[in-house]
């Protein structure tokens, strides 16, 4: 009775989370505020202006634009309005019947209330029509902003500016490059001798010291610190929980210099003793030692020094060598590039003059780019010549190189005819794109080290599902950061997540997130509740009836079957999916199975009737297109038969109802057995007869009614031919009773004295002189 009760209750558990969940998701929004259309037709206005003139600045329209996507949310949920009175009122007027054809008349009373329900109906959807225009009208105007943004950055692509080449921009550029610097030596030499200047730094003085001395302290002392601490924890062969510390201790051990960067200038800051100008370097140096440092930590993560580090890319140490060279080299390019931007933002630089100081940066990223794809070119020679290679990620990394070297190439080039921003507007996502996606790479070693050391495993991770699901995941959630890199708007982005989320509508069934994990949930629970309700009747009900196993088995999978479809339909409902829709789908569908499908089908039916007629039981010893065997499993498609060779024969459940099925154990397990035996031809039948007769019905499987019968059936070429028909108790045993009757036959024929005769051929030669030697 206990294990009757737990599952009952856990079934109960299982339908009330079902009916709460039921009414919390087909709850309905009874009353609503409408929107202040004032206030949006005063914005829509101003943002229309706005748009006509093409006169404000990209952040004024992006401002505006913020705005209108909150007066477009608004909307949206105001079409919500009175959701459940325009329902009712539907379903009032459906009652009243169709409307009457053009000559006909209703009676008067039917009239007046179809009048009634239908002027109601109209004053109910007038909230809701009205907010669904004023959607539009901002989905509207976010388009137009969002085409005119895109026409300047594109406008600013094709831009042709002063040309860095040009030896007559040099001047100026070096002009301004020195009066930069000047002005921050003569900052610097001001602020130390100004009386102010100096009592401040005295006000300050025990703070800028601890913060220097820490700073310093990580600067020297740090990073050897942390390389000790992971000295001890390596080893030739590490287990991925060793490598797991190693990971985390070898970000710790690259960030050390970045605090210590972090540190002296904050304590050059709370000094006072920096200027406007010098200010611009302090607040830049930690940004820079962040560029470079992690640049440095990647280079060693995907071009490691150890083989046993499981580097990214198949290449040599050599080359592992120069990767790590391209990447400090690169990652000080970052570093001076938004070193160089900012300067040049805070000073007014002229556009000649910033270009021509940023050139020779854009130049060597382009050498590094270069490089860097000649890399990834040799890691696709190398990776090609392996077994197991992947020909669409080799062909996907191929791609890639080409594309790398060919900006690094095409950039500096347009960068230096002019087209600045379009040259290097390219490098700087490429470079970030590429270092995303070894990212990317750490990140799923990283997860592949975590699940071996959840799992206390240390072979096969590579090849385990969890981890590459994992990593499958993490690229779907870098996909934004591959397009904020590439130049999507954070507004864009938002945007399409709020398509996503909102779901999108084919052919009358919206699709999304809500809705699938509504019928996530809601299926699941009827899983739940269909192998609980499986548990039930196989440990306490059918055991306690007279089915046998096969019925028992039939049972429990004809319920598994309908519990799935009845969860699968009561999810469908659930997630709003209107299944009068799929009409369209469901006959295009017949016309499928009609065709391709006809024969899985077939099975499937098969196999129903299979488990309903029941010609054979799991446990059966049946015979099929000549090959024997026990049956095992019967599903809907297919049946598994365990031959006598232990081997697993797999027959189609259609061609078990189509064609002949020999079933040795069907009503019970008796069954005939015929022994053939033969004797020498001077035998005395007679004994042979009673010798045969006497060792079958001795033998304790053998069925005395009927009794044996021996029969001698046939004059051989060697011998007298007999045979034993016999019942056995169990045909399961046939060739074991078969094995110990001829044992026995031939002792006792042994002791009387009957031959048992093989296979003897006389050979006579026509000549044999023939074959006499010749003489000599």
């Amino acid at each position: 009775m206990m294990k009757f009760a737990r599952p009952s209750l856990a079934l109960t558990r299982l339908l009330i989370a079902f009916a709460v969940l039921w009414l919390s998701l087909t709850a309905e929004v009874l009353a609503q505020d409408p929107p202040d259309y004032t206030a949006w037709s005063q914005l829509s206005a101003r943002a229309q202006v706005m748009i006509d003139g093409d006169r404000a600045s990209t952040s004024m329209l992006e401002a505006v634009r913020a705005e209108i996507v909150t007066w477009r949310t608004v909307f949206l949920d105001a079409q919500d309005i009175n959701a459940s009175r325009i329902a009712t009122l539907r379903e009032q007027i459906a009652a009243l019947g169709p409307v009457p054809a053009e000559g006909e008349v209703e009676p008067a009373a039917i009239a007046a209330e179809r009048a009634d329900l239908t002027q109601r109906l109209t004053d109910a959807e007038a909230p809701a029509r009205r907010a669904e225009a004023a959607y539009r009208e901002a989905q509207g105007l976010i388009g137009e902003i969002d085409a005119q943004i895109a026409a300047r950055q594109a406008g600013a692509l094709l831009q042709l500016e002063p040309a860095p080449i040009n030896p007559a921009n040099w001047p100026s550029a070096v002009a301004t490059l020195l009066g930069f610097a000047f002005a921050v030596g003569q900052e610097v030499v001001t602020y130390s001798l100004a009386p102010a200047q100096l009592s401040a730094l005295g006000a300050n003085l025990p703070l800028v010291a601890i913060f220097v001395i820490v700073g310093l302290v990580l600067l020297t002392r740090g990073r050897g610190f942390v390389g000790r601490w992971m000295q001890a924890h390596h080893s030739p062969s590490p287990t991925p929980t060793a490598r797991l510390a190693l990971f985390g201790l070898s970000l710790l051990h690259h960030a050390m210099p970045v605090f210590g960067v972090w540190a002296l200038a904050y304590a050059v800051q709370i000094s006072g003793m920096v200027g406007f100008r010098a200010a611009v370097l302090v607040q830049m140096a930690a940004p820079m030692a962040l560029s470079f440092m992690a640049a440095i930590w990647l280079g060693r993560q995907v071009f490691p020094f150890d083989e046993a580090n499981r580097p990214l890319l198949q290449l040599d140490e050599a080359t592992r060598a120069t990767g790590r060279r391209l990447a400090r080299v690169l990652g000080a390019i970052v570093g001076l590039w938004l070193l160089v931007g900012q300067v040049a933002q805070t000073e007014n630089f002229t556009s000649a003059d910033r270009l021509v100081i940023s050139f020779p940066i854009v130049v060597l990223a382009g050498l590094m780019m270069w490089q860097l794809g000649r890399l990834l070119a040799l890691h696709v020679k190398n990776s090609a010549q392996l077994e197991g290679a992947r020909p669409l990620m080799l062909r996907m990394t191929r791609a890639l190189s080409l594309a790398v070297m060919a900006l690094g190439l095409l950039g500096p080039i347009l960068a230096g005819v002019g087209y600045f921003t379009a040259g290097s507007s390219f490098l700087l996502p490429m470079l970030f794109s590429l270092s995303l996606l070894a990212v990317l790479g750490i990140l799923q070693r990283v997860v592949t080290d975590a699940y071996g050391a959840l799992t206390r495993r240390n072979e096969g991770l590579d090849e385990a599902l969890t981890p590459t699901l994992i990593g499958f995941i993490l690229v779907l959630a870098s996909l934004p950061a591959f397009a904020l890199i590439w130049g999507v708007r954070p507004a864009q982005l938002s945007d399409i997540w709020a398509q996503i989320v909102s779901g999108f509508t084919i052919g009358g069934v919206t699709i999304s997130p809500r809705n699938f994990l509504i019928f996530a949930i809601v299926f699941a629970i009827g899983y739940t509740a269909t192998r609980a309700l499986q548990s039930t009747l196989r440990y306490n009900l059918l055991p306690k009836t007279q089915i046998d196993q096969g019925g028992q088995s039939a049972i429990l999978a004809g319920t598994g079957y309908v519990g799935i479809f009845l969860a699968a339909l009561f999810a469908i409902t659930s997630a709003g999916i209107d299944l009068s829709s799929l009409a369209i789908v469901a006959g295009a569908l017949s016309v499928g199975i009609g065709f391709g499908l006809q024969t899985i089908v077939s099975n499937f039916v098969s196999g129903i009737i299979l488990l309903i007629e029941r010609p054979f039981k799991e446990g059966d010893w049946i015979e099929v297109n000549g090959q024997m065997g026990y049956v095992r499993e019967i599903s809907v498609r297919s049946t598994r038969i365990e031959t006598f060779d232990r081997s697993d024969l797999i027959v189609p459940n259609a061609d078990l109802i189509a064609g002949v099925v020999t079933n040795m154990t069907h009503s019970s397990n008796t069954g005939r057995l015929i022994l053939p035996v033969g004797v020498a031809y001077d035998s005395d039948p007679q004994l042979v007869m009673k010798i045969m007769a006497e060792v079958a019905e001795a033998h304790p499987m053998v069925i005395l009614k009927p009794k044996p019968t021996i029969l001698m059936v046939n004059f051989g070429a060697d011998a007298l031919e007999f045979e034993i028909r016999a019942i056995l108790r169990d045909v399961n045993f046939l060739l074991s009773v078969k094995s110990e009757m001829n044992l026995e036959l031939l002792r006792r024929f042994r002791e009387a004295g009957i031959e048992i005769p093989f296979a003897q051929r006389d050979l006579w030669l026509r000549n044999p002189e023939a074959l006499a030697a010749p003489k000599s």
